[in-house]
């Protein structure tokens, strides 16, 4: 099994600094890994809070993790599988964190499954961590909102975007 790589304290403190107030927000965190990013949500007051996990011990163990009563859903299933479960079921996030595995480019990959932008809500934002020496390119619908650097790890925060020019180009 490789070894999880969890979001550095630094960097998981500044992305909540950012975020600010997360109470009542829905959360997805998707290639959970350990867990530490949804469940500091959780402990922020993010309700649902949803992870998912293709490794199932790893997946089993968010589950054991998790305060008691609080509204959530461990997913120990393939990245893609997981997405269209979620969507077949009508769930929708305020915000989705995403934290794959650096290089290989995990991320431009992932912004290109419309089964993800169709989670986020309107209003909602994707924050994506990667490899600052990995470059990641942002395809339609999506736009760069901010972006943050800690060193060799990147936040890149994003939004759906509502612009006809955007959406013009996403026709072509």
């Amino acid at each position: 099994m490789k070894a999880a790589r969890p979001t550095s304290g630094r960097v998981l403190a500044a992305l909540f600094n950012i975020l600010g107030s997360i109470d009542g927000r829905s959360f997805l965190d998707l290639f959970a890994g350990t867990g530490r990013v949804g469940l500091e949500a959780a402990r922020r007051g993010a309700e649902p809070v949803v992870w998912v996990e293709v490794l199932r011990d790893r997946a089993e163990a968010i589950k054991r993790s998790l305060p008691p009563g609080l509204d959530s859903l461990v997913l120990g299933l393939e990245l893609r599988r997981a997405l269209r479960l979620l969507a077949a079921k009508g769930a929708s996030f305020d915000i989705i964190f995403a934290d794959p595995p650096y290089l290989g480019n995990w991320g431009a990959s992932l912004l290109k499954l419309k089964t993800l932008s169709a989670l986020l809500k309107p209003e909602g934002l994707m924050i994506l961590e990667h490899a600052t020496r990995e470059p990641l390119k942002t395809p339609p619908p999506w736009q760069v909102s901010d972006r943050r650097t800690y060193g060799e790890t990147t936040l890149t925060f994003l939004n759906l975007s509502t612009s006809p020019v955007q959406a013009k180009e996403e026709d072509e």
